[in-house]
């Protein structure tokens, strides 16, 4: 990359790469670089490239699910997004035009992603899993003028309306232009029409609306690609690396973990395309491909520890989690088994990564760490505006990180509350200790008050999920006449034991026993635990089936349990 631009990147970028495990040089003198023109396909993707030894390493490497695999290298990758570039092109995708790109874990994913990118083009990733309303949603309010979508998905479109351009993958029904059969014939040379902008749109990403109507958040050329330096000094990725994240396409995770922060690096994004989720094959891809790296949200780890980890001869030796926050007792076995600790991290579709443990620096059981080098975290009362302590996890506008989005697109009144009083608001609760290490509490419309206590969800859970019985837990307030409320957890089960009375009260018993007295769960109940499509609990949904079970404050109901 030339010129004073992409100086300032590769600064960055290496300062981050040397002061890997030296927290607190990166956190004081690390600085985000200054862009006025960035595109992270032409200025980085394809200079990596161009250079014959850089070049050749593997960028991106799919394990299927049979065990077959295949892999490309930068210099293939970037040859192949120039041919789908100029198809696309020639198929009227120009600069600003917003692409639904929506792809399971196969190459042409990568392959549009840096194609748009060189167009200039605006990505809105989508999951396979939504349904024609969902993606009516997404051509009205993203206002798309193209869909990306496999062959298999393609029928999904049918019912939905808009005039946009319609591309299918592997395969092209009537009237969809056939991708595969049309795209590798196109020029490997592209020229770019125009310079991208930093400012300029890349990413607008549906967020997954665990208790509303999805946002829809806009990123530019900068926000997500260069602000997820802060994602590749948290995992600890350096060139070379083999890094597996476990992450569907379709999320903001899937970008940072399998697209920005890996090649940032130069090092290869190992992905596994399966159609169900299996431990023993994740373990089975971490020892025979060789993965260094690993991320996993916790839904992910808690599966994992039902397996027995210490069949892994050679664990990788960076291992992280995001998502939602890690549960102590998922560290603990895993520690027992690898002896290496997971290093929790905190980002949202919103930004990248702000607070997390970096390779090197001492693990605080339970904390998610401490802010990442380029974002000042304020912990901001929400009654009083006032900073402390304890309180709303907030970014502090006068030192806006490159990592956070531009804003909520057509939306000044979410915009408004979300940048209110200089702050940046995440809706998360934390704790700040002396040394600087904050502790998740919870989303701040999740805490509730029970006797007057404040209780955090999170906390309960973590002590539910020691129990052997208990696989996941949401633990939401219930009416109570009495007390106001009181926590009531939705049990899901390990493999070996069933629903009856007597595992409620084992577990019932089990929280009693380690939980201060105002924290303890009085009732629960086993079941499926309602979803987002991207995998996070709605305890929303939850919230509002105990308003209707005690709707009667005298009614007990049958599928619950107390001690």
């Amino acid at each position: 990359m030339a010129g004073t631009a992409g100086e300032a990147f590769y600064t960055a970028r290496d300062f981050l790469l040397t002061h890997r495990e030296d927290y607190e040089t990166a956190y004081r003198d690390f600085r985000w670089p200054e862009l006025d023109e960035f595109n992270f396909a032409l200025d980085h993707f394809d200079a990596v490239a161009a250079d014959p030894e850089r070049g050749a390493r593997r960028a991106l490497w799919i394990v299927e699910g049979d065990g077959s695999s295949a892999h490309w290298t930068y210099a293939e990758l970037a040859e192949r997004s120039n041919r789908v570039a100029n198809w696309l092109r020639s198929q009227g995708v120009g600069r600003g035009d917003r692409i639904i790109l929506m792809l399971g874990n196969q190459l042409e994913l990568w392959e549009t992603l840096l194609a748009a990118m060189k167009l200039g083009a605006v990505v809105i990733p989508a999951t396979t899993l939504l349904t024609a309303s969902d993606l009516q949603d997404r051509v009205d309010r993203g206002h798309a003028k193209h869909v990306v979508v496999g062959a298999a998905d393609a029928a999904k479109f049918d019912d939905v309306a808009g005039d946009y351009t319609k591309i299918s993958v592997r395969g092209a029904p009537d009237g969809w232009a056939d991708y595969s059969g049309q795209a590798y014939d196109a020029d490997a040379t592209f020229e770019p029409d125009g310079v991208t902008k930093a400012s300029d749109t890349l990413l607008l990403y549906f967020t997954s609306g665990t208790t509303a109507k999805p946002k829809l958040v806009e990123h530019t050329h900068v926000s997500y690609p260069v602000g997820h330096l802060s994602t590749m000094y948290w995992i600890g990725l350096e060139p070379g690396d083999v890094h597996l994240n476990i992450s569907s396409p379709g999320w903001a995770k899937h970008a940072w973990s399998n697209v920005f922060a890996p090649w940032i690096a130069e090092a290869t994004v190992l992905v596994m395309n399966y159609a169900k989720f299996d431990a023993e094959s994740v373990l089975s891809v971490l020892e025979s491909c060789g993965v260094n790296s690993f991320c996993a949200p916790p839904t992910v780890w808690r599966m994992l520890i039902q397996s027995d980890l210490s069949a892994l001869r050679t664990p990788p030796q960076k291992v992280v989690g995001a998502g939602e926050p890690l549960n102590p007792e998922v560290i603990e076995q895993v520690e027992r088994a690898w002896n290496l600790k997971i290093r929790d991290g905190f980002g949202q579709t919103e930004s990248s990564v702000q607070i997390g443990n970096p390779p090197g620096a001492h693990l605080k059981p339970g904390s998610m760490g401490r802010p990442i080098p380029g974002f000042v975290v304020a912990l901001v009362d929400p009654a009083t505006g006032q900073v402390g302590d304890e309180g709303e996890i907030c970014l502090d506008l006068d030192h806006r990180p490159t990592g956070l989005m531009v804003g909520y697109a057509d939306d000044p009144e979410r915009n408004a509350e979300a940048m209110a009083g200089g702050f940046y608001h995440t809706g998360d609760v934390g704790s700040r200790d002396e040394n600087g290490y904050i502790t998740y509490v919870g989303r701040a419309d999740d805490v509730f008050k029970a006797s007057d206590y404040r209780i955090s969800p999170f906390e309960l859970e973590s002590v539910l999920i020691e129990h052997p019985a208990v696989a996941e837990a949401a633990v939401v307030p219930s009416p109570d006449p009495v007390r106001l409320a009181v926590p009531k957890a939705y049990v899901v089960l390990t493999s070996g034991h069933e629903p009856t009375e007597q595992t409620a009260k084992d577990i019932l018993q089990f929280a009693y026993d380690n939980l201060a007295p105002y924290k303890r769960v009085r009732r629960l109940e086993f079941f499926e635990l309602p979803k987002t499509i991207s995998g996070k609990i709605r305890r929303v949904e939850l919230r509002g089936r105990e308003d209707e079970l005690h709707a009667d404050p005298e009614a007990k109901p049958a599928t619950e349990y107390t001690l």
